[in-house]
């Protein structure tokens, strides 16, 4: 039997038809507007397709007939305008539900046209997706009222049905080594529903005979690490049964140390966000990676960094995962090619589609239609280096332009957070949630999310409770370190300003960042006790009576950080 023929819509690098590829599919063309990602598909499967907006199938019949016609449809709409972390999850949707109509309306049409040689379709998304798109769609609802008049269809007829033909995977589910939930929708149209893949692996938590999820250690034991130096010794790929010389490993062999002010930006975000649950820094390399995103970021709450191989303290003692790391964990072949700068590269393998999801779809359609499987996935042995931009240079990367932050850049840090609390030293009014205002600030947040009440702080209101905490054993030690070396190291609130944006110490001064994080250094050193501080005939924290005693203790040092700053 002729093998079943692909198109990929928002084809990207490649990752939906990889996985299909390897398992005997014929692709025959891609459809993409950037055109990185359509020189990266037509690199790594030999085709000519030329960059095409998929909105100019919206209205146009016309357009859609040019479509070659084929057993299979792949479409993975761009999820930036779907993703929660776009801008905190409030960005337009309207452009990533056209997009996704917009496919929709391809497959109807190729679904439901006389003599259609579509077996099945499938979609990939973020899981936000869902709460933007209808359950089901009709043909009016697509725009193609006219075509189906004209093949004898009503406009309000059923085309497209998602509410029982879309499921959550999990690509750790299907051996990847990541565990990346993402909207799978589509149909093996004779049975007139999705079929979900059946799981090859685990989590190590469910008891049942399948290899548990694979782990970051594996790619890490088994991949030779950034800072090796060039050689012929053979690389095997972690994912597939092939082996490459170490010299033809491509965007792997170059510095991603990150520096000093960004990692601790991350760790902080990580394991000590206001209102968020706490993350491993570095990552836990005993667990699936969490999800490739497509931005390469160092200082964020998402940011992926592990612990660099080579000896570094402070810049470069961690870093981000390289290009190739992030390709391998999504299930890219070893000899897979990226084309074009290094955030090209990281956006075209963060925005794919997991290679081993895509196998496992592809599976499905071989099983129902019991197609002969191939004796070994289809894989290129060999990559094609003609035309690529080798992020590899072997060296060793210099520490000597720090990153800096826009002019009145906002600042907001807390030393820990302990009793669902958190005592916040920033730079604007975080209640009002206004710009910065020159001036620095002591808050009280109470509770972990967002809508919790809020309480304002006074300027030198640190000296009305340094009696009170005088009165413990470690009080009295803790006020001596803040007053005796610790408050000569805070700046003028411009200072503290300058530092925040140039990321740097000026005048033997602290950064604010350096500041907030050496309270929870001194209240360790002086043994803070983990108890409640019971408020009695004077209330400091006044939505809560008892609070834990470290944040009584903070309480006074941010609030010294801010009235020195303001008036000094």
């Amino acid at each position: 039997m002729p093998k079943l023929k692909v198109i990929d819509f928002f084809c990207g690098a490649g990752g939906f038809s990889e996985g299909f590829k390897q398992m005997g599919f014929e692709i025959v063309k891609g459809y993409d507007n950037w055109k990185p990602a359509i020189d990266t598909y037509n690199h790594n499967f030999g085709l000519n397709c030329e960059t095409k907006n998929i909105l100019d199938f919206e209205c146009s019949i016309e357009e859609i007939n040019k479509i070659p016609d084929t057993e299979i449809i792949l479409g993975s709409p761009p999820c930036v305008s779907f993703s929660s972390s776009n801008k905190s999850g409030k960005a337009d949707k309207s452009l990533g539900v056209k997009l996704t109509e917009t496919f929709l309306r391809i497959v109807a049409v190729k679904k439901h046209k006389p003599n259609s040689t579509l077996k099945a379709w499938f979609m990939e998304n973020v899981v936000n997706s869902k709460r933007y798109l209808q359950t089901e769609y009709t043909f009016k609802d697509l725009g193609l009222s006219d075509w189906a008049n004209s093949n004898k269809i009503s406009p309000n007829k059923i085309a497209i049905n998602l509410y029982q033909n879309t499921t959550i995977v999990n690509s750790a589910d299907y051996g990847s080594i990541q565990a990346r939930k993402r909207v799978i929708s589509g149909e093996i149209i004779k049975k007139k529903k999705l079929i979900i893949p059946s799981k090859t692996h685990r989590n190590p938590k469910h008891k049942g005979n399948l290899p548990i999820y694979r782990s970051i250690k594996e790619l890490k034991d088994s991949f030779p690490n950034p800072y090796e130096r060039k050689s012929k010794e053979i690389v095997s790929d972690v994912n597939y049964r092939i082996s490459i010389p170490k010299n033809e490993v491509t965007d792997h062999f170059y510095d991603t140390g990150v520096y000093k002010v960004e990692w601790k930006f991350s760790k902080f975000w990580k394991q000590n966000h206001p209102y968020m649950g706490r993350m491993s820094f570095p990552e836990n390399i005993d667990n699936p990676s969490r999800t490739i995103t497509a931005t390469k970021i160092a200082n964020s709450r998402e940011s992926i960094i592990y612990k660099s191989e080579i000896k570094r303290k402070g810049d470069g003692e961690y870093r981000l995962p390289t290009v190739r790391e992030a390709a391998l964990i999504m299930g890219f072949p070893i000899t897979y090619q990226f084309l074009g700068s290094e955030n090209t590269k990281w956006r075209l393998v963060g925005n794919a589609v997991c290679c081993p999801v895509s196998r496992a779809l592809a599976n499905t359609v071989i099983e129902t239609f019991k197609l002969e499987k191939p004796n070994k996935l289809v894989v290129n042995t060999k990559p094609n280096l003609e035309g690529v931009k080798n992020l590899n240079n072997y060296i060793r990367k210099k520490f000597d332009k720090p990153p800096v932050k826009k002019k009145g850049a906002r600042f907001r840090r807390h030393p820990i957070k302990d009793g669902n609390l958190t005592v916040t030293l920033s730079n604007y009014d975080i209640d009002q949630n206004s710009k910065t205002k020159n001036k620095w600030f002591t808050s009280i947040q109470y509770g972990t999310g967002e809508g919790f009440p809020i309480q304002k702080v006074k300027d030198g209101y640190f000296k009305e409770i340094e009696e009170l905490i005088g009165e413990f054993k470690s009080g009295k030690k803790f006020l001596n370190i803040i007053n005796n070396g610790f408050s000569e190291k805070i700046g003028t609130k411009s200072e503290l300003q300058e530092m925040y944006e140039k990321q740097v110490p000026i005048n033997n001064l602290e950064q604010p960042t350096e500041l907030v994080d050496q309270i929870q250094e001194i209240l360790d050193k002086v043994k803070c006790p983990d108890i409640l501080f019971e408020q009695n005939d004077t209330i400091i924290f006044k939505e809560k009576n008892k609070v834990p005693l470290k944040q009584l203790f903070s309480l006074y040092a941010i609030n010294k950080i801010s009235s020195t700053a303001n008036n000094k």
